[in-house]
């Protein structure tokens, strides 16, 4: 790894909060520049702060970063379902199976090396692996996801995803019927200290809040829709198994789902709503379920 060093000193008429401020300035997210911060890899005038300190007129700012071994991320003709595209950003239906992005040991047939070769211009975001990309769904996850094609939309798109004014349902079959036809999860998502890759309810985890409606009761499950208000990594899918409630076929959350069929767990993101940074216009979009999805809901009828 090398050190990679950034310096600027601040212009500013009034005093804001440094992380807004370097989310401005810079060619990176906001949540990337808090990780930083938090990390003390950012110093204000020779002191290490935090992301809420408030900036001043001529404060000079030095960043120290480690930047890791670049991975080498190819453009390669994947179909893709492109919703909506303008010279900003791209709206795109994801299928199931594929990853968002490459990752050491998984740099081919993801998202981004499909965009590559379909988009001529990304934002570079905050890795270069992973250019254009403001959030993800997981392997098994289907559905819309936005991708940013200009420095501007990027910073935009991130902010609403920050301040939750990004729009997102999904619909899931899970286990179980319920007893209510609307419920809410307000539960603190953390790591799962047995199992890395897994999220779990803890009361030292980030605010995790998940909305849900039971859209059609089967036999021994049920199809919901679910609102994100907050987005956290595996959110639904922790949410759902801490409550008994698991999605089916998921592999890593319900106890049968390493016995589950190719298509992963039946989670698919729906809806997509944001307001579009440049234009300002407001824009929404809808996904019709995958055709394996209406299979199983028939099949579980």
């Amino acid at each position: 790894m090398e050190n990679k060093i950034i310096e600027l000193t601040l212009s500013l008429e009034k005093s804001e909060r440094l992380d807004k401020i370097l989310t401005k300035e810079l060619s990176h997210t906001r949540s990337v520049i808090q990780q930083w911060l938090k990390s003390g890899f950012v110093s204000v005038n020779g002191e290490v702060v935090k992301a809420n300190y408030k900036a001043k007129d001529g404060d000079h700012v030095t960043i120290q970063i480690e930047e890791e071994e670049e991975l080498t991320v190819l453009a390669e003709n994947i179909p893709l379902e492109i919703v909506f595209e303008d010279e900003h950003l791209l709206v795109i239906n994801k299928p199931s199976g594929m990853v968002v992005h490459p990752s050491k040991g998984h740099s081919t047939g993801t998202l981004v090396n499909a965009l590559l070769y379909h988009v001529d211009q990304l934002s570079k975001g905050s890795e270069s692996y992973r250019p254009g990309i403001v959030h993800r769904i997981d392997k098994d996850t289907s559905g819309l996801l936005v991708v940013a094609k200009t420095p501007q939309a990027h910073v935009g798109l991130s902010n609403q995803l920050m301040d939750h004014s990004m729009t997102r349902s999904y619909v899931a079959i899970v286990e179980g019927s319920f007893e209510h036809i609307t419920g809410t999860v307000d539960a603190p998502l953390a790591r799962d200290p047995h199992n890395r890759l897994k999220r779990c309810v803890q009361k030292e985890g980030k605010q995790a809040i998940t909305h849900f409606t039971v859209i059609q009761a089967l036999k021994e499950t049920s199809v919901l829709r679910l609102n994100l208000e907050t987005g956290r990594t595996h959110q639904i899918r922790a949410h759902m198994d801490f409550i008994h409630h698991p999605i089916l076929n998921d592999p890593m959350y319900h106890p049968n789902g390493k016995n589950a069929t190719e298509f992963g767990q039946y989670l698919h993101a729906e809806t997509l709503g944001f307001v579009h940074p440049i234009t300002q216009e407001k824009l929404y979009f809808e996904s019709p379920l995958p055709k394996e999805f209406e299979e199983m809901i028939q099949e579980l009828q």
